[in-house]
């Protein structure tokens, strides 16, 4: 910081400094033009990102439109996912035993990373802005402070704290400060950023290949505490996979009190060398999720500890296939297995029931009402009206719900199943592919292979999953409830584009670009997220970016709109 500083000073000894949080999540640019937001990227390599522009449109706090006589704007902003809303993700993913993410960076990169925008919408996600990268308006900018205060009048979310200072003493008592109370804020910083204020000066000092010279970032140290290890607790997940936890001696850590902490597997438990009654050392991956980073010392007498050969919910044999961590019951009728598979069955991510969430499953489980999803529909008014804080209207509400899921297309009841290496995506490739639920189940993994994005694994889940007997018997309720076990999916009008790939980039003036994917699949095309060798045609619109220029580069013919609306005639 002293070097930093001293290098502005000696230049400008006029300088000042601003000091700013550094939010921890994905940078992204916005550019507006005559008011219009016309596209957002993330940074990249610092010269070519990736357009995101639907996905960023659906975070509310991104400005769409600004006053029409600013020309043009390019604004750098820090996208994240607020704590709670990090957590609440969590516990989802956990009940509905998905992979979960790591940190709120990470899910806040994946979300906005997605190819459907409305996942992306779901997340909850929110941006700072925090730097004017260009701008071509009626006010001129002469300072960073200035530049920040500006954007917030137009209505970005600005950065919550730009604290002016004029000599490294008070850079560093603000510092200092953020650092001291960034436990307490409701989203994550990984660190504090210096500034030089001045906006002239700051383009007479530049930058190098990675780094501008007229800013400086302070990283703070993770927090780490010393504590007992007092149990290991074993959980079982959706699928069956058993999971340790460790439980210690309660310790404030990172702004909060936390008593647990995952242990992974059986190898990260060797890796570590953990004993119960070891001393261990706790801190918070990302400053959000408890971890044990390392073992002090043993207990007296202390064993290693073993994940059991026994479920610890249902008593049935555990087992660990060759090249995975996971140790799993194998006991589809396991009772901790249960709530999970129902939520998992229920949510948006399968059969999408409404009002059908964890707090109702769980009173239904009580009554043993449910005990299997087929149990569902044959739920009656009276059955629900039994629960507690389930009224009339709910009960009627909620059949009704049920009834609806019975019409919903083949590919939301496979991805309801949970069926190992099976996601929605792969869910409705099947049903698009092979069209029943009998057709599937007649097929082997041979044949499912040969689908597209279909591997030896995934293939082999699925024909496992339907020679079961408990699937089987599954099927035959659920067909007699009247769910339907066909895909809905549309025949092609035509086949002029069949075998062709397309990719869409740039903001299309004549079709949303969910309307021309749906003409060219329609067509019996297809669309991919980035452009290769593989790909037939670039559909172009306005402020077409990188994939532009791939596509040139790679001799891939590129559609204007008028062109496609040709091809299509």
């Amino acid at each position: 910081l002293e070097d930093f500083t001293e290098r502005v000073l000696s230049a400008y000894p006029s300088a000042s400094f601003v000091v700013e949080p550094k939010i921890d999540g994905l940078s992204v640019s916005l550019e507006y033009r005559n008011g219009r937001l016309i596209r957002g990227s993330t940074r990249g390599n610092g010269d070519v990102g990736e357009e995101i522009t639907e996905n960023l449109k659906t975070i509310r706090s991104i400005p769409q439109r600004i006053p029409e006589n600013i020309s043009f704007l390019e604004v750098r902003g820090e996208v994240y996912m607020p704590r709670q809303v990090f957590l609440n993700l969590l516990k989802e993913q956990e009940l509905k035993g998905e992979k979960t993410f790591k940190n709120p960076r990470n899910a806040a990169a994946g979300s906005l990373r997605q190819k459907d925008a409305k996942i992306t919408e779901q997340r909850n996600l929110d941006i700072f802005v925090f730097n004017v990268q260009q701008y071509d308006g009626p006010e001129e900018l002469v300072s960073h402070k200035h530049s920040i205060d500006y954007l917030a009048q137009l209505g970005f979310h600005t950065i919550p704290s730009c604290v002016p200072c004029k000599t490294i003493k008070e850079c560093e008592a603000e510092i200092q400060k953020i650092g001291e109370e960034r436990y307490a804020l409701p989203f994550d910083i990984d660190g504090a950023v210096i500034k030089t204020d001045n906006l002239q000066f700051r383009r007479s000092l530049g930058s190098t290949a990675k780094f501008p010279r007229w800013a400086i970032a302070y990283k703070y140290p993770p927090e780490e505490r010393q504590t007992k290890l007092l149990d290991v607790e074993i959980g079982v997940g959706r699928t069956g996979v058993l999971t340790p936890t460790a439980v210690f001696e309660p310790v404030l850590v990172a702004g909060s009190v936390i008593g647990r902490a995952t242990l992974h597997n059986q190898d990260f438990i060797n890796e570590k060398g953990i004993r119960i009654g070891d001393t261990i050392t706790i801190r918070k991956a990302g400053d959000v999720i408890p971890e044990v980073v390392n073992v002090i010392s043993h207990e007296t007498e202390g064993e290693p500890f073993r994940i059991p050969d026994r479920c610890p919910s249902c008593g049935g044999p555990v087992t660990r296939e060759p090249g995975e961590a996971a140790v799993r019951c194998n006991n589809p009728s396991c009772p901790a297995q249960l709530l999970r598979i129902l939520i998992h069955f229920c949510s948006k991510a399968g059969m999408d029931i409404d009002g059908l969430g964890e707090s109702v499953l769980e009173l239904l489980l009580e009554q043993k009402l449910v005990q299997n999803p087929a149990d569902i529909y044959n739920l009656t008014k009276e059955d629900l009206i039994s629960l507690d804080r389930m009224g009339e209207k709910s009960a009627s509400n909620l059949l009704t719900a049920i009834a609806k899921s019975k019409q919903n297309d083949l590919s939301m009841l496979l991805s309801a199943f949970g069926i190992r290496h099976v996601g929605d995506k792969a869910a409705k490739v099947l049903a698009d592919s092979f069209g029943s639920m009998e057709a599937l189940e007649q097929a082997t993994a041979e044949e499912i292979t040969a689908v597209d994005g279909f591997g030896e694994i995934s293939a082999r889940s699925v024909t496992e999953f339907f020679r079961r007997p408990e699937t089987k018997e599954l099927l035959s309720r659920l067909r007699a409830a009247g769910v339907n076990m066909t895909s809905k999916k549309k025949a092609p009008s035509d086949l002029r584009f069949a075998g062709k790939t397309f990719v869409i980039t740039g903001t299309l003036s004549r079709y949303k670009r969910t309307e021309a994917q749906a003409l060219i699949e329609r067509h019996g095309g297809k669309c991919a997220g980035s452009v290769s060798r593989k790909t037939d045609y670039l559909l172009a619109g306005d402020a077409a970016g990188s994939k532009l220029e791939k596509a040139k580069t790679l001799g891939v013919p590129v559609l204007s709109e008028e062109e496609f609306e040709m091809l299509l005639k």
